[in-house]
């Protein structure tokens, strides 16, 4: 789950790192109303959409006077933000970000994940802020410094204060860096982010180390514990699939292609996308319906899948372990009436009933195909996408 700036940034000022003061408006007049709150002449205005890249694609605005700050946030709000990140369709920009600018000396960039080949978190500092983290990896690595963090003893100052020399801090700006990483760190484990970062972590022109921008990311699997976070969920910056599938208790990611997968396991879900590739389709998504598979959650999963108008041919690949075949196929069966589906489906079934399975699958009279070899199946979707 991701946050808007505004709200990383309000949880940042709770665990004591600086940012610069800024007001929320969702409306021209609000924009203006906020600036007067703020106070002096000049402002940011920065559109609210869950993507980087905001600036080059025009949603960060810095105006001066009232009257360029209400134009700005009117030019913004009601639009779709398209950057890099967010893909052709964009963004929907409900609210915009007043600030007060600052007197930018350096941009920085630091932050905090898990690593998973090392099951540790990771702090990561570069003095190339402001750019694209990735390119800076790719070009300069020797920019990047990262220190591991031992769980039984967290974050410990040393690491801190060696991030903050690497990046050309002095003294007193490694103090301020230190605890501000310090709050990350916090952050980090009270309340269960998988993804902490400021880019750019500014130098003012008077030596103080400020967070101009903040990025939050959170474990779903841990949000029944962490309900004010959950609190901030914003569904209009989620594909709509994806969060209707969370309500459905489906694992489920848009991708670009147009044949639909629907699978049991997450691995199994990989495996199929790879050989639906390797024979020349393009998978529409991931869907991974859960082990414990039953008829209802087929039957949502085939409504998901099909409320995507690429979708030409979809296979469904279920290994009957502890679900039973016949079941998965009366859930096939249920949705392709109910969803009057009109593309090909082709089906592979293996495991508990199988046989039974396949057989009504075959005398559904419907537009289904059992296969009993995935390859074979894959082939045959395949070829039913390209018709």
């Amino acid at each position: 789950m991701n946050l808007h700036e505004y709200q990383a940034k309000e949880i940042f000022a709770r665990y004591g790192i600086p940012v610069p003061a800024g007001a929320l408006a969702a409306s021209p007049e609000a924009a203006r109303a906020a600036a007067k709150q703020i106070g002096g002449d000049k402002f940011v205005v920065k559109a609210q959409v869950h993507a980087g890249g905001r600036g080059k694609a025009g949603g960060v605005k810095l105006v001066e006077g009232f009257d360029a700050v209400e134009e700005a946030a009117k030019k913004m709000l009601g639009t779709r933000l398209i950057t890099k990140q967010t893909g052709p369709a964009g963004l929907p920009v409900n609210c915009v970000w007043v600030e007060k600018p600052s007197q930018i000396a350096r941009e920085l960039y630091v932050s905090a994940l898990v690593d998973r080949s090392r099951e540790r978190l990771v702090f990561m500092a570069s003095a190339a802020g402001g750019m694209d983290i990735e390119e800076v990896a790719a070009t300069t690595p020797e920019k990047i410094k990262s220190v591991v963090v031992q769980p039984a003893a967290g974050l410990s100052p040393y690491q801190a204060r060696e991030l903050g020399f690497f990046i050309g801090l002095n003294k007193d700006q490694v103090d301020q860096f230190t605890r501000i990483l310090a709050g990350l760190y916090k952050i980090f484990i009270e309340l269960d982010a998988s993804l902490v970062e400021i880019n750019p972590l500014i130098v003012t022109g008077d030596g103080k180390v400020v967070a101009l921008d903040a990025k939050l990311n959170f474990d779903d699997n841990a949000l029944y514990r962490q309900k004010a976070i959950a609190d901030l969920r914003d569904p209009t910056q989620e594909d709509e699939r994806e969060r209707i599938a969370l309500q459905h208790d489906l694992n489920y990611v848009s991708l670009d292609g147009d044949i639909g997968c629907m699978v049991n396991g997450a691995g199994l879900a990989m495996a199929t996308m790879d050989i639906i590739k390797l024979h020349g389709g393009r998978p529409a998504n991931f869907l991974d319906v859960g082990g414990g598979a039953t008829a209802e959650r087929v039957s949502n999963a085939f409504k998901l899948i099909t409320s995507s108008p690429e979708v030409k041919a979809i296979l469904v690949n279920i290994f009957g372990g502890i679900v039973r075949c016949d079941l998965i196929a009366e859930g096939i069966i249920e949705a392709v009436k109910q969803v009057g589906l009109k593309v090909p489906v082709v089906a592979r079934l293996q495991g508990t009933n199988m046989e039974k399975g396949q057989e009504m699958l075959k005398s559904s009279g419907l537009k289904i195909t059992p296969v009993s070899d995935l390859t074979t199946a894959a082939k045959t979707v395949v070829a039913a996408a390209k018709k």
